[in-house]
């Protein structure tokens, strides 16, 4: 049986890059993941939104497999990691505002979103705002978030985000009525 060529084997593999894309604030700083067919014409992409005291570049792990098949993206928020801080804005609001201008300047219509600890009431508010455009979404490290969460929601602890029971999740139909 004949071994793939060194080739082959980086074919599969996504492409992981960061970026800077405007928004109100100024510079928006994205970790992103595109498959190797491009990003464009795979799976719904996802949107990442790390928790206190991160960056995106949390994300970067989770991002080699999920970005197999589908865009990702890994925002920092405002005034986090590379992307400008959002003066006089409350930092729930600034990152529903940064993810906002990121979906609209991308013209990226459905999304599914991963949210984590802090940014996790970002998640909830733009699941409300975008109604149908935001798929599914996972919440992660949330404490009593279950209640709050938006009809469809997934809940999981830390330990249980694993890259394939994220994977498993998201590739489900959409669950968000």
């Amino acid at each position: 049986m004949s071994r793939p060529g060194k080739h082959q084997e980086h074919a599969a593999q996504p492409r992981l890059r960061r970026a800077y894309y405007d928004c109100r604030y100024g510079q928006l700083h994205v970790h992103n993941a595109i498959p190797p067919g491009g990003g464009f014409d795979e799976l719904t992409s996802v949107v990442c939104l790390h928790g206190q005291g991160e960056t995106g570049g949390v994300f970067v792990p989770a991002m080699q497999l999920l970005g197999a098949r589908r865009s990702v993206y890994a925002l920092d928020l405002p005034g986090v990691g590379g992307t400008d801080p959002a003066p006089g804005a409350e930092a729930t609001d600034a990152a529903v505002h940064a993810v906002a201008d990121f979906l609209d300047s991308m013209r990226i219509r459905s999304v599914d979103l991963i949210a984590r600890g802090a940014a996790v009431a970002a998640a909830r508010r733009l699941a409300q705002l975008r109604g149908d455009g935001i798929r599914h979404v996972v919440l992660v490290d949330a404490e009593g978030a279950a209640g709050a969460a938006p009809p469809g929601t997934t809940v999981l602890a830390a330990g249980e985000a694993t890259p394939a029971r994220l994977i498993e999740i998201l590739d489900r139909p959409a669950s968000r009525p």
